[in-house]
């Protein structure tokens, strides 16, 4: 992205969609800017963002090696049913 250029319009739903992986570093830039474009102006998504870091920071992080089958299951299931 060149300086002239602004950030592209991301909806609440993509950013929840890309959050993961801002909170982890991994996206390219010009991806981060929209997304930091979108929470200067969404306060909505400004909250949800902040309770995603408490509770990260509340639970840290479980090894998938801890979780039971069924419980990865259960994890797995609620994913993909939040993606219909």
């Amino acid at each position: 992205m060149t300086a002239s250029d602004s950030p592209r319009d991301i909806a609440c739903i993509e950013l929840v969609e890309l959050l993961t992986e801002y909170l982890e570093g991994t996206l390219p830039d010009d991806e981060v800017a929209a997304i930091e474009a979108h929470l200067a102006i969404c306060a909505p998504c400004r909250i949800y963002l902040a309770q995603m870091r408490a509770t990260i920071a509340a639970l840290g992080s479980v090894p998938v090696d801890t979780l039971s089958a069924s419980a990865q299951d259960s994890l797995l299931a609620a994913f993909r049913d939040l993606r219909r």
